[in-house]
């Protein structure tokens, strides 16, 4: 079994297929950075948080993309991939802040459940080659990247978020195991639990 975050939660899979990080990325909320698994109440992430991108130089460019897959809700997700975010134009080396912001930050408001929030880089083929789609709903990362040739993700992290008042976590299943994420982010088996 992977211990890849990305992996467990399925952000593989669900969002993703399968990729190497080839870049560095890094996202933080004020004084909270974002670690894969990371929980964050809506209150904590209402605001753009600040992303800076690796690179090997200002004359490469990415695309950072943040979605919801879990919109409206996990259990029913018809509305999967929400966008929240889109920023073209990243040169390497530097914050979205110097990227073309092409769908502004919309922050995180789960109504039920938890929600996985996902931010993707991918590196551009060239300036200008990426455009904004018509709409939030049912946006498609996969396709997204390859319509604007996109290729394959540099990097992704992803965080969860559920309302102010939502308490617990998130609960895998694995065989006949469940598996429930710890405030540490880790997992313990909890073996034929059905809560």
């Amino acid at each position: 079994m992977s211990r890849d975050p990305l992996v467990l939660e399925r952000v593989i899979g669900d969002v993703l297929d399968p990729f190497t990080g080839t870049t560095t990325l890094r996202v933080t909320y004020g004084s909270f950075m974002v670690n894969n698994g990371k929980d964050f109440k809506p209150s904590q992430v209402v605001n753009q948080p600040r992303v800076e991108i690796g690179g090997n130089d200002l004359r490469s460019f990415y695309t950072l993309i943040m979605v919801d897959p879990d919109a409206p809700s996990p259990s029913d997700p018809s509305l999967k991939e929400y966008l929240h975010w889109l920023v073209t134009d990243i040169p390497g080396t530097t914050s979205a802040n110097f990227g073309d912001e092409m769908m502004c930050y919309e922050g995180p408001r789960p109504s039920c459940g938890i929600h996985r929030y996902v931010f993707i880089l991918f590196e551009q083929i060239g300036r200008k080659t990426v455009y904004c789609p018509p709409w939030r709903h049912n946006f498609n990362t996969r396709e997204f990247a390859e319509n604007y040739n996109l290729g394959s993700p540099v990097a992704a992290l992803y965080f969860n978020c559920q309302r102010e008042s939502g308490w617990g976590g998130r609960k895998l299943y694995l065989g006949r195991d469940y598996w429930v994420r710890t405030p540490d982010t880790s997992y313990r088996s909890v073996l034929h639990s059905t809560e």
